[in-house]
Order: C-alpha cells, then structure tokens, then sequence
C-alpha cells in the first residue's frame, strides 16, 4: 500500500538529518507542482529544493528564437510555434522586433499551437502555402514531432528544430565540478521516453542519491525521502518513484522514432553554452528550414550576448541561485513584461515563483 503525502512528510521528518541536503530537481514540472503544493514550506528547513534545468523555453538558443523571428517577417510562410514561445524575448535595440508575439503584431503570420499534431491540421488548411513548425523542447516534445516525420509529413511543412536533451546538461555540471546539490531528482516525463536507466550514470560515475519522480505530491515526496535516506547512508541508488508511467528502457517506439528521424549533436543552450551530445538535428535536410534558408541562421547571434543585461537566468536555469536571487526578478522582470526566458514559459522557475505568491527579492 502506497504512503499518502502526510505519511511520507511524516517519514521525512523522521529522518536523523543534522546538516543542511540540497536536493536539484532538474524538471520544470516538477519545480511547478513543488511550488504549488507548497512543499518547501512543509520539509524540514535544512532540506532545499533547487530548481534545476529543466525549462525548454528557458535555455532554447537566443539564435534560434531570432532566425524564427527573421524568417516570419521576410519569408511568405506561415510559422507555427508553442504558445509559450512567442514572448521570449532576444538581445537587439528596442526599437526592433524582440519577440514572436511582436512579429506578429508587425504582421508577420505566426500561428501559435498547443500540439505537434496542430501541424497537419495547419497545413491540410494552407496546402498553397509554406508551414515552417519551429520546435522547441526536450524528448517529451521532441518524440512525438519524431513520431509525425516517421509517418511522413506534408510537402509543404518544414521544421526549424531546436530540440535538446535533458540529462547532458545535469552531466556537466556534475563533470565540471560546478553541481550545487547533494542529490537528484530526475524527470518523470522524460524517463517515460528514455526510461529510468538513463539516470543511472549519477549513480555509478558521480555516487549522487538519485530517484525519479512523478508529479504529484506522493511520488515527489517519495523521492525526496529516497535520496534523504540514500544521502545519509552513503548508499546511493538508482530509485524509480514513478513506476505507474516509467520503465528502465523507456518507450522503444518513441525511441525509434527519434532514431530513425534525427540524431544527437552538441548543442547551444543559451546562457550555458554549447554542450556536448545534448541537441537533436534531422536526418532529412528537405525538410530543414535551416537548410531551405541558410541566410537566416546566423552564428554569430551566438556571441550577441545570450542574456539581456542584468538578467541572471542561466545561474537559475543552473541551480546556482533561486529565483528571487536575480538582480532583475519583480523589479524590471514580471511576467508583463518578462527580460528574461525563465519569467516566460509557465515551466520556468522564475515565472512559477513569481505567480505563486514569492515575489520579493531575496
């Protein structure tokens, strides 16, 4: 029989903790159902719950956002986007577009969609006109756009991939030394794709308490009992707290998909940097935007600088500060009026802290 949200709490408590554990929870949902479950006011307080880098929005290229934005105002197509997408902001004077949402509002046609299947639809009703479908996401995302070229897409729709993978970015900063947490909390929805055993390296090559987790409070809570106990007997393991939905090999079928259409390169992430084996790029350059419009995809958007001025959202995407830490967060950054990515998408830890009532600066 399972253990509800106030027996595990019970067993947390119950713990012989005499220092302070700081346990990274690397998905933005995860951070999202944290927070309004008001987890962390309900552990221990020498237990911390660090949001990690797990906010696709967040950390998609400053380049990638700009040539979507280039592509929009000066090509006759029609670009799709996930909703969130449309308010990140990239670095040019004021005066100039920043954002999709202000493409749109100049008149540029940019279609925002919830569903990688929205697609079809968008091209079955403009069979006359070019669909450029800028995506953007982590495998959870990436799948199943892999899953709709693996069946065959539309002639006339193109992908501007900017796919990424989540763990290679806890890998560097557990390979760089730079890890500001004792334990891990890895994504549910991910091991769902990729299975549980990709997060057994933290185990065997960096000796970090690690279990993956599901969304609800119990699984969450589980989990952070896990590493807490393998914390503090020094016996690290692999623990899956989420075995409703994850599997140690995953989905072999999304997995497939991913294979048969695209394949793993190093990657840009914007205020991070590039890191190895951590994007996704097509197989098929015909249906690559970058390749049917070389001119908009300009590398040196990368060295622009990938943060706006004072803005600190790679230190949050890393775990290296909380939100409310940033010199910008509820002063010149509010949702309204977002500098940074993570005060965007409702996955990043800055925009979640900030409707959730955390507001101050710390």
């Amino acid at each position: 029989m399972s253990l509800t949200a106030k027996q595990w709490l019970q067993q947390i408590h119950a713990l012989p903790l005499t220092s302070k554990v700081k346990v990274m929870n690397v998905c933005g949902g995860h951070e999202r159902a944290i927070t309004m479950a008001g987890l962390r006011t309900t552990l221990p307080k020498n237990i911390e719950l660090i949001p990690g880098p797990g906010c696709p929005v967040c950390i998609c290229p400053e380049e990638d956002i700009y040539t979507a934005i280039q592509l929009a105002l000066n090509e006759k197509i029609i670009l799709a986007a996930f909703g969130d997408m449309l308010r990140v902001p990239v670095n040019v004077p004021k005066k100039q577009v920043r954002s999709l949402e202000q493409a749109k509002a100049a008149g540029a046609n940019i279609q925002p969609i919830a569903s990688p299947l929205d697609i079809l639809q968008l091209a079955w009703q403009h069979p006359d006109e070019t669909i450029v479908f800028f995506v953007t996401g982590f495998e959870t995302t990436t799948a199943p756009v892999a899953a709709l070229l693996a069946q065959g897409i539309p002639d006339n729709v193109l992908i501007l991939l900017s796919g990424r993978l989540t763990y290679p970015a806890v890998e560097l900063l557990l390979s760089t030394g730079e890890a500001n947490f004792d334990a891990l909390i890895a994504p549910g929805h991910v091991a769902t794709v990729m299975g549980a055993d990709e997060w057994q390296f933290c185990v065997d090559q960096y000796h970090l308490p690690t279990a993956v987790a599901g969304f609800e409070a119990e699984s969450l809570l589980a989990a952070t009992y896990s590493v807490l106990r393998q914390y503090l007997e020094q016996k690290p393991f692999l623990d899956n707290c989420y075995p409703q939905v994850v599997t140690a090999q995953g989905n072999p079928t999304a997995q497939q998909h991913l294979t048969q259409t695209m394949h793993i390169t190093a990657a840009n992430w914007r205020g991070i940097g590039e890191i190895a084996h951590s994007g996704f790029e097509l197989n098929q350059k015909n249906i690559d935007a970058k390749h049917h419009y070389p001119d908009y995809h300009q590398q040196a958007r990368r060295h622009t600088g990938e943060m706006p001025m004072g803005c600190d959202c790679a230190k949050v995407v890393l775990g290296k500060i909380y939100p409310n830490q940033c010199r910008l967060y509820d002063t010149a950054c509010t949702p309204r009026n977002p500098i940074g990515p993570c005060m965007v998408s409702d996955e990043g830890a800055c925009r979640i802290w900030w409707s959730h009532g955390m507001r101050e600066q710390n």
